[in-house]
């Protein structure tokens, strides 16, 4: 792939995958992680080899790459918190708050608490703004599944946020 493609490619689709990706992982160091190396294994590719739809390939190679890379941490994560107990008997130093020490937002909490493909599919729906059908064609799904995904992640968001309505 030549140089001029290539920025091309990171010019029209970066910012929908770096918000992708930060869907899925949550963290904006993962992120720009993931990225750049859905982008080096795109520079990588022999020029003989033709992706008839780039976007696609992107947003698949992105999530396989999210994919990846939680599965490294969380071996990694299982190993610190094993070394972890075996050096202390006090509370293991992980914790569910972020440096301040501050609970995440509700909101922010129940997305984050979605399987990854369901939230793949509220991603690409809500905030790229994709069909169903591109849905499908992104994540290699049908669009039936693309479609239940997206509602099974609506049923788990609204027992996540339950609403009240005031009485009138």
């Amino acid at each position: 792939m030549s140089r001029n493609e290539l920025a091309r490619l990171y010019d029209a689709h970066a910012p929908a995958l770096f918000r992708f990706a930060m869907a899925l992982t949550g963290t904006e160091a993962d992120t720009r992680d993931v990225l750049q190396e859905v982008f080096l294994r795109l520079a990588k590719r022999p020029a003989e080899e033709v992706i008839h739809d780039p976007a696609a390939w992107l947003y698949r190679a992105t999530r396989n790459l999210v994919t990846d890379h939680a599965r490294r941490r969380a071996v990694k994560q299982r190993a610190l918190e094993r070394m972890a107990s075996e050096t202390s008997n006090g509370p293991t130093p992980f914790s569910e708050t972020d440096a301040e020490g501050l609970p995440p937002a509700l909101a922010a909490q129940a997305l984050a608490s979605l399987p990854r493909e369901q939230r793949a599919v509220v991603h690409l729906k809500i905030w790229e703004e994709m069909t169903f059908a591109r849905i499908a064609e992104v994540l290699e799904i049908s669009p039936n599944t693309a479609a239940s995904r997206y509602r099974y992640a609506m049923q788990n968001l609204r027992a996540a946020l339950p609403l009240t309505v005031p009485d009138v």
